[in-house]
C-alpha cells in the first residue's frame, strides 16, 4: 500500500504528525455536522496537540498494514484537507476484508469523491463493509451511487452521545463497482 495516491481530481495522503494543525482545521471547519454522526469526542480532540498524536498513532498503523487514514485534498487546493478515507479491521485470508469509513467537508458533499480501487488492488481485499446511521441520507446515497449494496441493520452499533445508535450495514464487492 501506498501512502500517496492521485486521482483526476483529488490527492490522497497518509500524513505525519507535524500536520497536526491542518487536520484540527479540517475537524473544525464542520465540527457540527461531523459530530452529528460520530461518538463523543475525547478531551483534548479539538487540540493540535491531540491532532498529532493521532496522526502519529495512524501514521505507525500504516506502516504496520493494520489500519490507513488517508486525508484528501483537491488537486485544486493541495494544502486544504476535504476529507478522509480510512480503511481499518483488516481481516487477510481467508476473509479479505476491511471496514470503511469516510468524512467530507460540507462544501464538496455532492461532488461524487469515493474511492475503493485502492482497497481491492493494493490490500488484495474482497469486501469492504461500511454501516451508516439510517437518517444519514447523503452518506447512504454515496454508498449505493458507487455500487455498495444494503445487507441489513446493525442493532445498537454505535454509541453515540450516551445513545446506543442502529446503523445499516453495506457491503462492496469488487463485481459491485460502478464505474
Amino acid at each position: 500500500m501506498l501512502f500517496e495516491y492521485e486521482t483526476q481530481r483529488l490527492l490522497l495522503k497518509i500524513i505525519k504528525p507535524e500536520y497536526g494543525s491542518s487536520v484540527l482545521e479540517f475537524y473544525l471547519r464542520d465540527k457540527a455536522l461531523f459530530e452529528r454522526y460520530e461518538p463523543d469526542r475525547m478531551p483534548g480532540f479539538y487540540t493540535t496537540d491531540y491532532q498529532k498524536k493521532a496522526l502519529y498513532i495512524e501514521f505507525n498503523k500504516a506502516i504496520e498494514g493494520t489500519m490507513f487514514r488517508f486525508y484528501v485534498y483537491e488537486k485544486t487546493d493541495p494544502q486544504t484537507i476535504i476529507g478522509t478515507i480510512s480503511f481499518f479491521n483488516i481481516l487477510h485470508a481467508p476473509c479479505c476484508s476491511c471496514e470503511a469509513g469516510y468524512k467530507f467537508s460540507s462544501r464538496v458533499h455532492h461532488h461524487g469523491y469515493a474511492l475503493a480501487n485502492i482497497v481491492f488492488t493494493e490490500l488484495n481485499m474482497h469486501r469492504i463493509v461500511a454501516c451508516v446511521e439510517p437518517n444519514n441520507a447523503p452518506s447512504i446515497h454515496l454508498l449505493e451511487r458507487v455500487g455498495f449494496v444494503r445487507e441489513g441493520l446493525c442493532r445498537d452499533h454505535t454509541c453515540q452521545h450516551g445513545i446506543w445508535i442502529d446503523h445499516l450495514q453495506y457491503s462492496l464487492l469488487p463485481t459491485d463497482l460502478r464505474q
